[in-house]
């Protein structure tokens, strides 16, 4: 590995450490007991846990659906944003929740971005064509039982500079 990639992967590696942390501070994160455990410095997978407690709990004491959906709500785009690079727009476009059975411990999600879907990105945006994929999480609790399934549409669109850059070359 060249130094230029060694020092790239370090700073990547920083960056996803920094990100992590800077989640799991951030207010509402902290006050509904969510945690980022895990970002991979390759930004490709993420893990998050939220544990039940007083500011998250229902009526019926089991998680409060709001704070399942925001547990998982950033991931996938911020991934996307981080794996594509700067030449995408990536934004949150849809969502929908499906509560399977009720959250009564800790729960947990892990987020994954595969080669394949970001070989389909590049190849479905290449032209400038906006391309909405639909990503889902599992939300599960300790026992591994589905809590929730979160299906994210996200809208993913290649920058005008870098079309018109790829055009050039």
């Amino acid at each position: 590995m060249s130094e230029l990639s060694a020092a790239r992967v370090k700073a990547q590696a920083r960056k996803a450490k920094l990100l992590r942390w800077g989640l799991s501070l951030y207010p509402p994160y902290l006050g509904a007991g969510v945690r980022v455990k895990h970002i991979s410095a390759d930004f490709r997978q993420a893990t998050v846990s939220m544990g039940l407690n007083r500011l998250n709990r229902n009526y019926v004491g089991t998680h409060f659906g709001g704070s399942l959906y925001s547990m998982v709500d950033p991931f996938f785009m911020l991934l996307l944003l981080e794996s594509l690079g700067s030449d995408y727009f990536v934004w949150d476009k849809a969502a929908h929740i499906d509560f399977v059975s009720p959250g009564k411990g800790r729960v947990h999600a892990h987020f994954a971005i595969s080669d394949a879907l970001l070989a389909e990105i590049a190849e479905r945006t290449a032209g400038g064509d906006k391309y909405l994929p639909e990503l889902c999480v599992d939300v599960l609790n300790d026992d591994g039982e589905l809590v929730a399934r979160v299906h994210k549409t996200l809208y993913v669109r290649r920058k005008p500079k870098a079309r018109t850059a790829q055009e050039s070359a």
